[in-house]
């Protein structure tokens, strides 16, 4: 049996219309603002002298880096072979971990190949023929995105069998196989203990309905058919591995989540928390540095700080180990300076949180667990330490108004220090628990074919978020010199001068962000030609200069 494994990253990442008007847009399509050239080459030309050489600021980021959302942190003695490789990507490898275990061959195509066109070596068409393809939906977030996929797959290979696993199929399942005929199976929950199963049966031409985790169209009767759920042990499983050296290494502890978060559909796509023991974690930490040449973890768990009794035994032994790693926590993990420190020893390098609103009133509506205090505690905490952290934030949330939402953007312009992202609400899971106020606030879709972009509800409406979402960047962008919206930065190495502190880079991320941004935040060109010219000056103090002044 041939098998196609396709599996990656998505078309874009949700915040990219910000850019919209912005030199960065303009940067990022060759050719496309030919009036724009000017300001395209103020950004272009930055460059400082670096060790009696000249370095560019926006440096397109290497593949090691890419995957390094949360933070800026440099890797040492990267070995020539790294420095090229293809970063390695979780769902990709553990899926591969599944088959090899099996002894199921196979070939494997990244996504990007989908969105971004063939290319050559790992981007090259895949040449077939399979019997099956698996086609990763982790990183598809809408329906647009999933028959793009769905279309691409069976254009190539209309006699395959089509199988789907990951996230959106996990909650979408009736939707995709109600509007795609060309989908088989879905693999639902953990794929342990259902694709080699699967795999077997199509092999042999048996029937599936005693393997766990599947839903599939029953070719007679045409109905939905679902089998019983069945959950993989994550402590007596080994720990997947990329094949080869990587500097970077992503990492899963936990499957589920033991929140109930009411915009967060994680329980809804694996309802049973289960986690590593911090035995099995350091352990883990300690074979990708000796075998895989791993200097960095990252941790892709929702909240790699819970349990709390895990975190206590887990940081002293990682403590031991030395590999650098970074991670998602929660705001209340980080209660007292004596946290912050563990985490510093056990080489924790930076922390992604989700603190979505600073009003008590919008985090209950959430149901988050969390007060405004313990955010700004966290935030108080993470500033005063060397780790390096990014705070994610939320508007439109259902039941906020533009008055609840005053305090988040008050503490975002006049208090906050540091990278952040601002999300305009998103309603496009049917499996979030937020549906279960939909009486209580009024909430209504007024797009129901397409991915609920237009919503309103006793707070505010769609139009209104995006409006507040813009309002409040803007202000941040030229009020607050400490907070820098995270949005251009993803395609380009951080930090931008590597012989200078954190502290100066962040001072000149934030002229260059100020600088890109001044034509969408300031609609008459001459303004936007002011500001820009001011940004350049600024610039110059530190030593950065464009060949267009």
């Amino acid at each position: 049996m041939n098998v196609l494994l396709i599996s990656g990253l998505g078309p874009e990442y949700p915040n990219h219309s910000l850019l919209a008007g912005s030199t960065f847009e303009a940067l990022a399509a060759p050719g496309g603002f030919p009036d724009r050239a000017g300001e395209i080459a103020e950004l272009t030309t930055l460059h400082a002298e670096v060790n009696g050489g000249r370095l560019p600021l926006l440096r397109p980021r290497g593949a090691a880096s890419g995957i390094r959302a949360v933070s800026s942190v440099r890797l040492q003695h990267v070995e020539k072979e790294d420095e090229t490789a293809t970063a390695p990507h979780l769902t990709t490898f553990t899926v591969r971990a599944i088959l090899e275990a099996a002894g199921i061959d196979h070939d494997v195509h990244p996504t990007e190949a989908i969105w971004n066109g063939a290319g050559s070596g790992p981007l090259a068409e895949p040449s077939g023929p399979y019997d099956v393809v698996l086609l990763s939906t982790t990183f598809i977030w809408d329906r647009a995105t999933m028959a793009r996929a769905i279309t691409w797959v069976e254009e190539r290979f209309p006699t395959a069998v089509l199988v789907l696993g990951g996230q959106y199929s996990n909650l979408k399942f009736q939707q995709i196989l109600d509007a795609h005929p060309f989908v088989r199976y879905v693999v639902r929950g953990d794929a342990e203990p259902a694709l080699p199963p699967l795999l077997d049966a199509l092999r042999r031409g048996e029937p599936v309905a005693g393997i766990p985790n599947l839903v599939w169209r029953d070719q007679d009767t045409g109905r939905i058919r679902l089998t019983g759920i069945h959950y993989a042990d994550l402590e007596a499983l080994p720990s997947p591995a990329p094949s080869g050296r990587f500097p970077v290494i992503p990492y899963e502890s936990m499957r589920g989540c033991p929140f109930t978060c009411k915009y967060c559909s994680f329980p809804a796509a694996s309802p049973k928390w289960r986690y590593k023991s911090a035995e099995k974690i350091a352990g883990d930490f300690a074979r990708y540095r000796d075998e895989h040449g791993a200097q960095y973890i990252k941790a892709l768990d929702s909240t790699f700080t819970v349990p709390p009794t895990r975190l206590r035994t887990l940081l002293p032994l990682l403590a031991k180990e030395g590999v650098a790693w970074e991670a998602y926590t929660r705001a209340n993990s980080l209660r007292d300076r004596a946290v912050v420190d563990a985490l510093e020893e056990a080489h924790c390098r930076a922390l992604a949180i989700g603190f979505e609103s600073m009003n008590d009133t919008t985090l209950t509506y959430m149901n988050k667990k969390v007060k405004a205090r313990a955010n700004r505690t966290a935030f108080e905490l993470l500033s005063r330490s060397p780790l390096h952290y990014f705070v994610s934030f939320i508007v439109g949330y259902p039941g906020e108004s533009p008055e609840l939402f005053e305090d988040t953007k008050a503490f975002l312009v006049d208090e906050y220090a540091g990278p952040f992202a601002l999300y305009v609400f998103m309603l496009n899971d049917e499996t979030m628990p937020v549906w279960q106020d939909a009486e209580r606030f009024d909430l209504r879709v007024h797009d129901p074919d397409g991915d609920a972009e237009h919503w309103s509800h006793t707070g505010m409406d769609s139009t209104t978020a995006r409006r507040l979402q813009l309002e409040t960047l803007r202000e941040v962008r030229w009020k607050n010199d400490r907070a820098i919206q995270r949005t251009w930065q993803r395609d380009y190495e951080l930090p931008l001068l590597p012989d200078r502190s954190v502290t100066e880079n962040s001072v000149i991320e934030k002229l260059v962000d100020r600088l890109g941004m001044a034509s969408a935040d300031f609609p008459n060109p001459a303004t936007a030609a002011t500001k820009r010219a001011g940004v350049l000056r600024q610039l110059t103090g530190h030593g950065v200069t464009s060949d267009m002044v």
